[in-house]
């Protein structure tokens, strides 16, 4: 008898930001749960990327069907990117190790595809391309994207106050167009964050392959919830407050609401982590607010509250919080474009409003309103419930990889 030869699994190298252990933003949600679903679709992975003190794993940490290459140098500063061809969030990655490995890893060959896992990975992109000049074989290059990087950067700067920072912001937008471009130009396919982002990628790209490539979800679901009145007047907005603009959607919407909440006798409570002296900074201009920095888990936060706020009018792409609060039973308000991705429509599963202050003014007035409240949270679980599997982003990942 002759047994058949079972098919190799498809080998991957994935070129990412760094270790998304522990998962505790947008950036390190998508980047693990894309990971995670490529090697349950079937694949062979190695991740490069930096090394993370609050994570195990270290440079050649092996676990099944994937080895996690974490170098263990520093990211380099803001200012340091200054002087570099490269934007700051790519510019960080590369350093005398990361091109080693990088080196290494192509000389061992043998790889089907190549993710770049946002644009962070794109500053191995010479280095792979002068590899395989020569070489009808390439392995298939994917970008995915986390955010029409051009568009969105280019708001980021254009936001900024400070004259010297919008102007050093704008240096680093117009680096990041270059850079998306370039990428964007040299892959074989691209995978966009939302429908939104799709469109403009298809403005400028419009022959090549692209597909949309929302996020999963396999957080805490919960079967059902009634709020009732003898919950807090509290609305809560949870999520890492890290990234400058973040923390500008933050302090703008706390700007407008803290006054009118005060005046309505309504908390506003914010969860997630941040530096410490902008915490500060705001706890001394507030009386409705609060902010805990740091937290082991939201969940406790997320029972006590009747509404959940999306005030973020910059930050682009998809919001991953959206999905926490739907499948804990939160009704969401936010602003209109903060929505993308979500099959989720204003009145019905969702309040989506144009700007802060109608955004503030619309908790205010809907806060006591307990059965339009279980209204939102029990039609937004239920238009949302099959629609954010993470196995099925592996898969699409795989395809495209061929």
């Amino acid at each position: 008898m002759h047994s058949e030869q079972q098919p190799r699994a498809p080998r991957c190298l994935w070129l990412t930001l760094s270790d998304p252990e522990p998962r505790h933003n947008g950036q390190y949600v998508y980047s693990g749960g894309l990971i995670d679903a490529v090697i349950e679709a079937g694949a062979e992975v190695e991740v490069l990327g930096l090394a993370r003190p609050e994570s195990q794993r270290s440079n050649g940490w092996r676990e099944p069907h994937v080895v996690w290459w974490l170098p263990a140098d520093r990211p380099l500063s803001r200012l340091a990117s200054l002087t570099s061809r490269l934007p700051h969030m790519a510019h960080r990655c590369v350093n005398a190790r990361t091109r080693r490995i990088l080196d290494d890893l192509l000389a061992r060959g043998g790889w089907d595809g190549i993710v770049f896992d946002s644009i962070c990975g794109a500053w191995a992109l010479p280095r792979i391309l002068k590899h395989y000049v020569n070489e009808p074989d390439r392995p298939k290059l994917v970008y995915v994207s986390h955010n029409h990087e051009a568009s969105l950067r280019s708001r980021v700067a254009d936001s900024q106050g400070h004259f010297l920072k919008r102007q050093a912001s704008r240096l680093d937008a117009y680096k990041v167009a270059r850079l998306e471009r370039s990428l964007v130009e040299a892959v074989d396919v691209v995978t966009a964050i939302t429908p939104e982002d799709l469109s403009l990628y298809r403005e400028s790209h419009h022959d090549k392959p692209m597909d949309v490539l929302t996020p999963g979800y396999q957080g805490r679901r919960v079967a059902s919830r009634s709020i009732t009145r003898r919950l807090p007047r509290r609305a809560v907005i949870i999520g890492s407050f890290d990234w400058i603009a973040k923390r500008m959607n933050l302090e703008e919407f706390v700007a407008i609401a803290d006054p009118m909440f005060a005046a309505g006798g309504v908390e506003l409570q914010a969860i997630g982590s941040a530096e410490a002296a902008f915490l500060e900074k705001l706890r001394r201009s507030v009386s409705a607010s609060s902010f805990t920095g740091t937290v082991d888990d939201v969940t406790g936060f997320m029972n006590d509250a009747r509404i959940a706020i999306v005030p973020e009018r910059n930050g682009g792409g998809f919001k991953l919080k959206l999905l926490e609060y739907v499948f804990n039973r939160i009704p969401v308000f936010g602003l209109a474009e903060a929505f993308a991705g979500v099959p989720l429509r204003h009145g019905e599963s969702a309040m989506m409003f144009p700007d802060h202050a109608a955004l503030a003014k619309g908790v205010l007035e809907m806060i006591d309103n307990v059965d339009l409240l279980n209204r939102l949270q029990e039609r937004a679980y239920q238009v949302c419930r099959d629609r954010f599997d993470w196995s099925t982003r592996g898969r699409q990942i795989l395809a495209a990889i061929g």
